[in-house]
């Protein structure tokens, strides 16, 4: 049991490194918008993540592990908030083309890890349980897009 915790443990701090990036994202978003009506959007988006990332946690220490707590310092990530800082001359449309891309990526990572089927059910709930919470996001953002573009 012991080493399929420790996939499951691996498996998780990955979904919650990025969902970390994810709040990191939406709170630099937040103060990058132009208009004011997405600030209080972006910061809603950044503590709705920021209770994915809780119950990610919640469930790394259920299976005995130490859970992630800060997000991804590797150059993919600093990549994101660059490119979100670039778009700012484009202003807002470019701040949420930039949040549409991390949507997209942090939805692709929570389906592939729904797909590993070496999760036992209450790991997998707690990806499921994550995974409903982003993909609302991701439509949001998305239908969000289509609203400020048209």
């Amino acid at each position: 049991m012991a080493h399929s915790n420790e996939h499951h443990i691996k498996l998780l701090n990955s979904l919650i490194e990025t969902t970390l990036d994810s709040v990191d994202g939406y709170r630099e978003a937040a103060k990058d918008a132009d208009k004011s009506q997405f600030k209080p959007l972006f910061e809603s988006m950044a503590e709705q993540r920021q209770i994915v990332v809780r119950d990610l946690q919640a469930e790394v220490r259920r299976l005995g592990g130490e859970p992630e707590d800060d997000g991804t310092v590797l150059a993919a990530a600093h990549r994101v908030f660059v490119k979100l800082r670039d778009s700012l001359s484009k202003g807002d449309q470019g701040v949420i083309d930039e949040v549409e891309r991390g949507e997209d990526f942090i939805k692709a990572k929570f389906e592939k890890a729904r797909q590993d089927t070496d999760v036992e059910p209450q790991t997998k709930a707690a990806i499921d349980k994550g995974y409903a919470s982003v993909k609302a996001g991701h439509d949001r953002v998305s239908a969000l897009k289509h609203a400020h573009a048209g």
